[in-house]
């Protein structure tokens, strides 16, 4: 069976609705006519030009067929070639140098995504092992299950590779979870050491910044950690500055790229 260009799988969505060509026009001159904007219109010489050579309509024209025939936008997109879910993947693969949040976006609550939904029983928590070792079954699971899971509750951040300020505690390259909630400081006295040191991601006039905090009258000042060898910065609270929460979970890298050709040298003893 051959497989349908853009413009036949528009075709046959538009005849599983039931509707002519010119009912289509019908709908979009209203829908232009709401919006004000007449790119939103769809004749009906444009749409069977469509369905049969498959190009690609604009921005406008995509939303008019999305109302029209009913169809999840995101769903629409991808009959081009569009998958807004990889938008994600290339943020984390196209890594800034400075540092920003990083958001979690679904597109389409609808779909479903790969979900461990059943562990081995032998699976302890105190043990380190691989993921693909521990989960028995992978299940397609509603994306909108796993957006009311606590991870979504959360802000994340990504520290840019050029903000030092809390290396080697929170080196550049890593992501952080933000409790949004938390954003009043805690006195000094409430913590021993560094480790017990709250760390907050803090919004400035040149962007933003994970650091330490200290608060004294309106004055913030941002405390870097005492081997990144950065300088204190100080703000006007509320005015030049602004703290987005504390943060509460990091992931990063242990291991740097530059460093593995470095450990390629290093040849592990041969048997005896």
């Amino acid at each position: 069976m051959l497989k349908l260009h853009p413009g036949g799988r528009l075709r046959a969505i538009r005849k599983h609705v039931g509707i002519s060509t010119r009912q289509v026009e019908q709908y979009s001159r209203q829908i232009a006519n709401t919006e004000g904007n007449a790119k939103f219109y769809i004749s009906n010489a444009w749409l069977s030009q469509i369905e049969a050579t498959g190009s690609v309509p604009s921005v406008q024209k995509l939303f008019s067929l999305s109302v029209i025939y009913r169809i999840n936008f995101v769903e629409l997109l991808s009959l081009f070639g569009i998958d807004l879910e990889r938008i994600g993947l290339h943020q984390l693969e196209i890594r800034l140098p400075k540092t920003h949040i990083a958001r979690l976006e679904v597109y389409n609550k609808d779909g479903t995504a790969a979900f461990p939904v059943r562990f081995h029983k032998e699976f302890s928590l105190e043990k380190t092992t691989l993921l693909s070792r521990i989960v028995k079954i992978w299940g397609e699971v509603p994306i909108s299950v796993i957006r009311h899971l606590d991870i979504r509750h959360s802000e994340y951040g990504y520290v840019g590779l050029r903000d030092h300020t809390m290396d080697p505690l929170v080196p550049p390259g890593s992501f952080v979870q933000i409790d949004n909630q938390v954003r009043d400081l805690l006195s000094p006295c409430s913590w021993r050491t560094e480790l017990d040191r709250p760390i907050y991601f803090v919004r400035t006039p040149s962007g933003y910044v994970c650091s330490w905090c200290e608060l004294k009258r309106n004055q913030l000042t941002l405390v870097p950690h005492p081997l990144s060898r950065s300088r204190l910065r100080h703000f006007a609270y509320g005015r030049e500055a602004a703290i987005i929460g504390r943060v509460i979970g990091i992931a990063m890298r242990i291991v740097h790229p530059e460093k593995r050709a470095s450990d390629v040298s290093v040849r592990s003893p041969k048997p005896s």
